[in-house]
């Protein structure tokens, strides 16, 4: 699972970096800022939920 979620953030900051050199590709920083954000949020809640109550 940790290899599709380097796999998406380096796909997501490629997509971030080509929206930023590429003139008229802003669409594509868009895309990737919206990827890497929903793909920190999803760790948050994997690790959220692998938390145990303390005894």
């Amino acid at each position: 699972m940790i290899l599709l979620f380097l796999l998406t953030v380096i796909a997501a900051l490629v997509l971030v970096i080509l929206g930023i050199l590429v003139r008229g590709l802003f669409y594509l920083l868009v895309i990737g800022a919206v990827v890497l954000i929903a793909d920190a949020a999803l760790l948050a809640l994997r690790s959220a939920r692998r938390r145990r109550p303390a005894r």
